[in-house]
Parts: structure tokens; sequence; C-alpha cells
């Protein structure tokens, strides 16, 4: 008798089953939207984190930009420098002062030079 009485316990009626299908679609449906609700905002948060990135990759490049900038701003102007100080080094009138200072070198007489054929 005990596991006729555990029988007729166990039946559910039709109304009682449809309800449990219905809450197992209604919970199946909530957890679908659950999912692409995480799935969305997991994507924006990549988004956001992505922006941020590219933000500070942006002001890095900056940084280098205006550090090479400078650099080949300051390299011209030594290069223009170093020009002057070229053309003043081996300008033929300098030349000709110092071998005469220093070497004590003197222009030649009329038939000092020989010219070669």
């Amino acid at each position: 008798m005990a596991s006729a009485a555990g029988a007729q316990a166990r039946v559910v009626p039709p109304r009682a089953q449809r309800e449990k299908r219905l809450a197992r679609k209604d919970r199946a449906v909530r957890r679908r939207g659950l999912f692409a609700v995480a799935l969305l905002a997991l994507g924006l948060i990549g988004l956001v984190w992505l922006h941020v990135w590219l933000r500070l990759q942006v002001v890095h490049v900056g940084y280098v930009l205006s550090t090479t900038s400078k650099l080949q701003n300051r390299l011209e102007q030594e290069n223009r420098e170093l020009k002057v100080e070229l053309a003043t080094m081996t300008s033929p009138d300098r030349l000709e002062a110092l071998a005469r200072q220093r070497l004590g070198l003197v222009q030649p007489e009329k038939g000092q030079v020989v010219v070669l054929p």
C-alpha cells in the first residue's frame, strides 16, 4: 500500500506539468537573455579598453615625435654651424696666413716656379 500511495503522490496533474514546462522555458529564455547581456557587456568593455589603449599609443607616439623633432632641429643647427666652421677653416686667406705665420712660408719668386708639361 505504501508503494501505491507513493505512486499516486508522484502523479502530477496536467496543469502543473504545463506550468513546470513553461517555467523551464521561461528560465531558459532568461538565461539566454542574461548570456546575451553579459556578452554585450564584455564586448563593450573590450571596446573601451581598446579605445583607451589606442589613445595611450597616440600620446606615446606624440611624445616620441616631439622628441625626434627637437633632436632633428638641434642636429640641423649643429650641421649649419659645422658648415660655417668648415668654410672658415678651409678659406684660402686663412690658410695662407697660417702658412706664413706658423710655417714661415713666403710667395715663390719668379724663377722658383717650374711648370711641368
